[in-house]
């Protein structure tokens, strides 16, 4: 035991650090390794007030009994847990991993916690930097995993999977092995399984050398942010809520590279993310485009020179039309049209023979609802009920990216009991849910501007 207790208090050290004055702390916990060793380190040796959580994909004919495991594990230990289950298996790893910290992220807004912790170790993050090496990537791209990201804290990014191990081994620890980590169908399981230990034979500490060399990378993209901050200030000439006025003389002076990153950020501002041939292409223009010429580009951009002066704004918005909300008063086939964010939609609903699949159209058991039913815009404070838990809808636009200026538009349905069931396009709430034979009530909203 003394030969790890450095180990140990080396963990216990960087964990605090991670967390600062953070006191409420939601663990996600698979049942495997890395986890278990995170929760234990918590439980035993810090004074942080604990929730579990566990998050069962689905994916495998045994993953239940891993959610009962990591049920038994707490109890033993002492600790609350949050669960809960995909209602449909995820179509991918990528798919898994949304649906994973969308339920995190719900399960701490429902316990108020101030950080939710990850596992990831060094071996996760050489193994990302190399997945995205292999890809094709950037700077921002080798920085990996980051240590943190809103109330996501990533504690043990600086030891590998044996310290770990060593960990878990010292305190007698049991964990689950996932054989889905084995399987070789997965590219970044290959990365794991063949091209890391190849590494680490040819050069001992390759591992730990390329997580640092994302550590590395990461400062040098905060170092980059600042820059670009000044030669921001230098090159502005003005700005409002539509664009900006550049001085394309300044501008030209700096690095291409400079001049990239600085385009990069004004036109992500404006909605616009241009790949690397869109960039080429925005700074093509700017070194060779004469006086009145412009360019259209993603995002409804536009990019006009005039003599010294570069100009770049969003498309001109459109005169907003008032909200206006939509009532449905029973089940019955009827149509309608409404308004949210100054965009005009048009609903229909009818009884139908089957479940509808769609963004824009949803199924709902007509027994299970409180009419009338109402169609409107989104409203500060709607929280919708998913599989894993209640949300707020503002959250859930976080998470899935949607632009601020965007939400306001995305129509919302509830019931007569304030209950939304519906996000356009968004979410959809598990209230409701017809069975595959019951009765239907089939709900579908459309653009009212491409009637």
């Amino acid at each position: 035991m003394t030969r790890t207790r450095p180990l140990r208090d080396r963990m216990r050290s960087d964990v605090l650090r991670a967390l600062g004055d953070r006191r409420r702390v939601l663990v996600a916990v698979s049942g495997g390794l890395d986890s278990v060793a995170l929760l234990h380190l918590l439980r035993f040796d810090t004074d942080r007030d604990l929730v579990a959580a566990h998050f069962d994909h689905a994916m495998r004919a045994d993953s239940a009994a891993d959610a009962d495991w990591v049920r038994g594990l707490c109890r033993a230990w002492g600790i609350a847990l949050q669960s809960a289950r995909a209602e449909d298996v995820p179509r991918s790893e990528a798919s898994a991993r949304e649906l994973r910290y969308e339920f995190l992220l719900a399960a701490a807004d429902l316990v108020d916690a101030d950080a939710v912790l990850t596992a990831h170790h060094a071996d996760d993050q050489a193994e990302t930097v190399l997945f995205r090496l292999a890809r094709g990537t950037g700077l921002a791209g080798l920085a990996g995993i980051p240590p943190r990201r809103g109330i996501i804290v990533r504690p043990l990014l600086g030891f590998t999977r044996a310290e770990l191990e060593r960990y878990a081994h010292a305190a007698r620890l049991r964990w689950r092995e996932d054989p889905t980590n084995r399987s070789l169908r997965y590219a970044r399981n290959r990365i794991r399984h063949r091209v890391l230990p190849e590494l680490e034979r040819a050069s001992p500490g390759a591992t730990v050398r390329i997580a640092a060399l994302a550590r590395t990378a990461a400062a040098a993209e905060r170092a980059w942010s600042r820059i670009v901050d000044g030669v921001l200030e230098n090159v502005v000439l003005s700005e409002d809520a539509d664009g900006f006025t550049l001085a394309r003389e300044r501008l030209l002076s700096y690095d291409p590279h400079v001049r990239a990153r600085v385009m990069r950020r004004i036109l992500g501002r404006l909605g616009s993310s241009p790949d690397r041939a869109g960039t080429r292409y925005v700074l093509s223009f700017i070194s060779t485009g004469a006086s009145g010429a412009a360019i259209e580009l993603a995002g409804g951009v536009r990019l006009e020179r005039a003599f010294d002066r570069l100009t770049v704004r969003a498309a001109p918005a459109q005169p907003s039309l008032p909200d206006s909300a939509l009532r449905i008063v029973d089940a019955g086939p009827g149509t309608g049209s409404f308004i949210a964010g100054g965009q005009r939609y048009v609903a229909r609903w009818t009884p139908a023979g089957e479940i509808a699949v769609g963004e824009r159209a949803a199924s709902f058991d007509p027994s299970s609802l409180r009419f009338p039913l109402e169609l409107r815009a989104w409203r500060p404070g709607d929280r919708i009920r998913l599989a894993y838990g209640s949300k707020k809808l503002k959250s859930l636009f976080r998470e899935r990216r949607i632009p601020r200026p965007e939400r306001a538009a995305v129509p919302v349905l509830c019931d007569a009991a304030g209950r939304v069931l519906w996000a356009v396009g968004v979410a959809r709430s598990v209230d409701a849910r017809p069975e595959p034979d019951g009765p239907v009530l089939e709900i579908r909203v459309s653009n009212g501007d491409s009637e």
